[in-house]
């Protein structure tokens, strides 16, 4: 009985090889948790095609958005680990257990990682109605007029939200977080002058930056970014300051390993390739890949870090 049972093991191992070792058969679905158009979407269809290449098997990507990117998580968690469904995950998914009462799925104990594609860096854009010309003056505002600046975002919990309650929480200042259904639709309301300040991705404000719309005063990375070197960052003022979301890929809890090492190699060689990164950092983020295991110890730090924002901020689950 004994030798019946390593035997059947024997035969689930060899099955489980030849399955990886021949891994895709077929189109691979490539889940964007955010609406078409958004930084994640847009990325994601610039990998897509490079993806479909090194693979042999296309890569088709498929927006399911809504509820602060959970839909979008759940179909993957739901998928069969098969590693034909993946997830495009984003920031948000590391933040929603601890704004969110009920989450369906766990971001660590539900979901294989397979790699940081890039990180999303932020800036601080003020009205030019706001005087202030840096950092440093910006603050002594914020300080000599407390909570009467308010800041956008689109909405609670967001990777913007949590931008300004870290900024406020390190430069003991205090200001009125008004949340959006959108970051457009706060951006909007920040170049018409209803909002003083944002905290957007670095992409969606640059545009406004140049055209003298919107007063770039530093960005949120612990480098400058190569998209707008002279722009400093906020940690050159404010000292550790660091605030940027994340995107990368992840496969359903249970996918063989096999599998995952080749999608990871898959992942890790096109987005290292000269013109994806050039493409990439071109949309204001930070190109950088790292090994399942890694990406798995980043997924856990990233979780705990927003609970320990979101807690000192005193956001209530909603």
């Amino acid at each position: 009985m004994r030798q019946f049972a390593v035997l059947i093991f024997t035969g689930l191992l060899i099955c489980a090889a030849a399955h990886a070792q021949h891994y895709p058969t077929r189109a691979i679905r490539f889940v964007v948790p955010t609406a078409p158009g958004g930084g994640p979407d847009v990325v994601a269809r610039i990998i897509a095609p490079k993806l479909t290449e090194v693979l042999g098997r296309q890569v088709v990507v498929e927006n399911r958005s809504g509820a602060n990117a959970m839909i979008g998580a759940e179909v993957v968690a739901r998928a069969p680990a098969d590693g034909y469904t993946w997830l495009f995950g984003t920031g948000q998914n590391t933040v929603n257990a601890s704004i969110m009462k009920k989450v369906p799925h766990d971001i660590v104990e539900d979901f294989a990682p397979v790699s940081l594609v890039y990180q999303s860096s932020f800036i601080l854009v003020v009205h030019p109605n706001v005087p202030a010309k840096s950092v440093r003056e910006f603050i002594a505002i914020a300080k000599a007029q407390p909570d009467k600046l308010n800041f956008g975002s689109g909405g609670i919990g967001s990777a913007a939200h949590l931008s300004g309650e870290l900024f406020m929480m390190m430069t003991d200042t205090r200001m009125i977080h008004v949340p959006y259904k959108g970051v457009g639709l706060a951006l909007t309301d920040l170049i018409g002058g209803q909002l003083d300040l944002m905290y957007p991705a670095i992409a969606s404000a640059h545009p406004y930056y140049k055209s003298g719309r919107l007063r770039a005063l530093g960005v949120t990375s612990p480098r400058r970014h190569p998209s707008l070197p002279e722009v400093p960052t906020i940690a050159e003022t404010v000292s550790k300051y660091e605030s940027r979301s994340w995107i990368g890929v992840l496969l359903p809890a249970g996918t063989p390993k096999d599998i995952v090492a080749r999608i990871n190699a898959a992942v890790v060689k096109v987005v290292n390739a000269p013109d994806i990164r050039q493409a990439l950092i071109a949309q204001g983020t930070d190109p950088e890949t790292n090994t399942p295991e890694e990406f798995g110890k980043y997924i856990r730090d990233e979780v705990a870090r927003a609970a320990r924002v979101v807690k000192a901020a005193g956001i209530k689950p909603e």
